[in-house]
């Protein structure tokens, strides 16, 4: 039979659970010196030998004490006498295969020995393939220096070797031809275009090699996003891609490459727009239809000068635009007799005279 609990019988009681306080640091409990007693204490940390010393009479409190703090210690650039605040190596390279957690051992000014060891762990660890991506990846660095291209076409080009590379199909091509048609995609991707007459002077390969290289990184591209769907890629300045989003490169627009040129050729804003807007007009209305995008945008550039009052002469336009003058007289003939459609009310509002342009021959 069950026994009922009665007020006058504590022994049946349930006996009250304790609550179980959290700590806390008692802060009225502080280190003083046992020999001086002062209050507040005169103590400081010896960072250097890890001990509590009183600073009045000098008696070591407590020894050993561990240092919290970071660990600001490198050695990577004690040649160079450079105080580096390093205490982590560089995050993996994801242009590079493999783990990439090998350590190098230096010699620069170790002596005989040092390069000894130096090359003998060359020789055991020497990884061919990535061997081969630095090469390139030096070689792609050079081009876009040389063309004073922003870093996210270097790294966009290195990532179109890197694809290229590991598809094995450009295994018999040359390197050389490789890389350029990587630079010239790049370009293209970034839309900072360049001309295969551009690239060929720059990379000394042919045009024939390098469009054929371009179009078959195209071809590589374009499987691997079918592949891919719904994979992302990150490229210079955390922008993540997706890979779904690459339908192809188009070839250069007109009006992108009369900001290049006339800059080239030291003309000023105002005419700048003016052959931009007119490179734009001609576009959308198809005068130029079938022309070359150098030459289209060399005989803007011609048109502009004129109605700007600061003309340049075919020759002149020639030297960066590399097409031949007749190429862009022949050209600027074209956009004359056209040139109702493509000189707006707005363009003439930024100060061109239509009365400057001369009558082709």
């Amino acid at each position: 039979m069950a026994q009922v609990a009665s007020p006058g019988n504590p022994a049946e009681m349930p006996a009250p659970q304790k609550q179980e306080e959290e700590w806390q640091e008692n802060l009225n409990v502080r280190m003083i010196c046992k020999d001086c007693r002062e209050d507040p204490p005169n103590i400081y940390e010896d960072h250097a030998s890890g001990d509590m010393i009183c600073a009045s009479c000098g008696l070591v409190l407590a020894a050993r004490v561990i240092d919290t703090s970071s660990e600001w210690r490198t050695f990577s650039n004690d040649d160079q006498g450079n105080d580096d605040p390093s205490r982590v190596g560089d995050g993996p390279n994801a242009l590079l295969n493999g783990a990439q957690l090998n350590t190098g051992i230096a010699f620069e000014g170790g002596g005989i020995k040092s390069k000894e060891l130096h090359r003998a762990q060359n020789k055991a660890n020497l990884d061919k393939g990535n061997k081969g991506l630095l090469q390139a990846y030096k070689q792609i660095g050079a081009l876009c220096d040389g063309w004073q291209l922003p870093n996210s076409v270097s790294d966009s080009a290195k990532h179109i070797y890197k694809e290229a590379d590991e598809s094995k199909i450009f295994k018999s091509k040359s390197q050389d031809a490789l890389i350029a048609g990587c630079v010239f995609l790049a370009c293209r991707r970034n839309n900072v275009p360049r001309s295969f007459r551009e690239v060929t002077e720059l990379t000394k390969v042919s045009k024939k090699e390098i469009g054929r290289t371009f179009k078959q990184l195209e071809q590589l591209l374009m499987k691997n996003q079918r592949n891919k769907e719904g994979a992302t890629s990150v490229v210079s300045g955390g922008v993540v891609v997706r890979a779904d989003e690459y339908t192809g490169s188009t070839s250069a627009d007109p009006s992108e490459l009369c900001n290049r040129f006339c800059s080239m050729l030291d003309m000023d804003r105002r005419t700048t727009t003016v052959a931009t807007e007119l490179a734009s007009k001609m576009k959308s209305t198809g005068v130029l239809a079938g022309r070359s995008p150098l030459s289209s945008a060399a005989a803007c550039i011609f048109m502009a000068g004129q109605l700007m009052g600061q003309p340049k002469t075919a020759k002149e336009i020639q030297g960066v635009a590399k097409v031949s003058d007749s190429t862009i007289r022949q050209a600027y003939k074209l956009l004359y007799m056209d040139k109702e459609k493509i000189i707006t009310q707005d363009i003439i509002d930024r100060g061109a005279d239509v009365s400057n342009l001369v009558k082709p021959a």
